[in-house]
């Protein structure tokens, strides 16, 4: 099955129709990749995410297939030739021997629901921590396995533990826990630097919320009030549930990070946009 939604995509700066599109280009070799979402056609966080696309390839010594300028273009271009607005997109840098892939393309958006938003979502442990937390890479085989797991237990979310019994990050999305009004999150060095995350950690700062970093134990979770994630797709979700402890999905700092994030994510957009209309 096809990752790609919609009826083109873009390898190698050319616009394509879907019946081209290859999983071979993912998933043979090594992979490095971007995930942004898209409102009303436009990237948010474009910026953030070419940095941060620039900082993986350069951990993991590769060269960049595109530059800023290309993918603005071919990010554009692929949106003007769907109709889909809001959805999300990912760019993969495939390596493969001496072949490079360079794909711009859409994938089935899974937004949380407004429900979801209000009452929270189930949570499970997964022990299991990143080769390379730095970088963005596809690992197919813990991808797989998590998949498993949050079928069978019907969660949506898993939180990753590490040989430490430390709770790092979440397997598509990072991890906050909230005491006494104080934000705990993993440490950089322990995380992949998530977008969202950052953004969130800067709105704190310029509320005067405090941020601990540091790695919450897995057999200490019931002592914390709340429990959110952040990342593109969920941007900031509570969880109910984590294993069988539950948490206070309605502290106030959930909904007041979010609206804020909200408008940073409208900022963004206008940006981009911007600079679009410029051609610079």
């Amino acid at each position: 099955m096809s990752e790609c939604f919609g009826n083109y995509f873009i390898h190698n700066g050319t616009l394509q129709p879907v019946e081209l599109f290859d999983n071979s280009f993912m998933y043979e070799g090594e992979s490095i990749y971007e995930v942004l979402r898209m409102i009303r056609g436009l990237p948010v966080f474009f910026e953030d995410h070419f940095k941060r696309l620039e900082t993986s390839t350069r951990h993991q010594k590769k060269l960049m297939l595109a530059n800023r300028e290309q993918l603005r273009k071919d990010i554009l271009k692929l949106a003007e030739a769907e109709k889909i607005k809001d959805v999300n997109l990912k760019i993969v840098f495939n390596y493969n021997g001496v072949i490079g892939n360079y794909l711009v393309y859409f994938i089935e958006p899974v937004y949380p629901t407004a429900e979801q938003y209000t009452k929270g979502v189930k949570g499970v442990l997964f022990y299991a921590e990143r080769k390379n937390p730095e970088s963005k890479v596809i690992n197919h085989k813990l991808r797989s396995e998590i998949y498993h797991k949050l079928i069978i237990c019907g969660a949506y979310e898993a939180l990753l533990v590490n040989r430490e019994n430390c709770i790092t990050e979440g397997s598509r999305s990072n991890i906050f826990f909230i005491k006494n009004n104080v934000l705990y999150t993993a440490p950089d060095r322990y995380v992949l630097g998530g977008i969202t995350r950052k953004h969130i950690i800067e709105i704190c700062g310029e509320n005067d919320i405090k941020v601990e970093f540091v790695c919450v134990n897995a057999d200490k979770i019931k002592e914390y009030d709340s429990v959110f994630m952040t990342g593109t797709s969920p941007v900031v979700l509570p969880f109910r549930t984590i294993e069988n402890f539950s948490f206070n999905v309605k502290h106030p700092y959930i909904g007041f990070l979010r609206n804020l994030l909200l408008e940073r994510m409208e900022k963004s957009l206008r940006y981009f946009e911007n600079i679009s209309d410029r051609g610079t």
